[in-house]
């Protein structure tokens, strides 16, 4: 894990600590522009579920590594100044934060597409789990690990 990406134990890392490692790097002056996606517990699956929960664990070392290259290959382009990708683990009700991808650039322009990637990236790239706790149609809380293409 690096301040530029990995992945952290939930309460370890902030949206702010992202913006302030962006700031402080030598090329900040020529962005103009920074762009962020937050992805939060969302509180109904893609069957309409009532999703209660989600604990998320990583295969750490292999995650970092994803995520650094990710953001690497990312930062090479056209106008980027910065690329992070930081994505927490543990135990999270609807609504936390579950991770933080950050991209500063030149315009605009430049970091839209760049976000865009990076997010369906991590999610295909990056091996983080996630078991969903869901109310099931009984009201019995049922518990499923899931997979990103589950989830849409």
């Amino acid at each position: 894990m690096s301040d530029q990406a990995g992945v952290h134990e939930k309460g370890t890392f902030t949206l702010e600590e992202a913006i302030k490692n962006a700031k402080s790097k030598k090329d900040f002056q020529k962005a103009g522009a920074i762009a962020t996606f937050i992805g939060v517990v969302r509180g109904e699956n893609v069957k309409n579920e009532i999703v209660q929960r989600l604990v998320l664990e990583a295969y750490e070392e292999k995650a970092n590594e994803v995520l650094a290259r990710i953001c690497s290959d990312l930062r090479k382009r056209k106008g980027i100044v910065d690329v992070q990708i930081h994505h927490l683990l543990g135990e999270f009700h609807v609504g936390e934060d579950l991770v933080y991808v950050l991209v500063a650039g030149s315009h605009r322009e430049d970091v839209f597409p760049v976000l865009d990637e990076a997010v369906e990236r991590y999610k295909k790239e990056a091996p983080v789990f996630k078991k969903e706790y869901r109310i099931d149609e009984k009201g019995k809380t049922r518990a499923q690990w899931i997979g990103e293409s589950k989830t849409r």
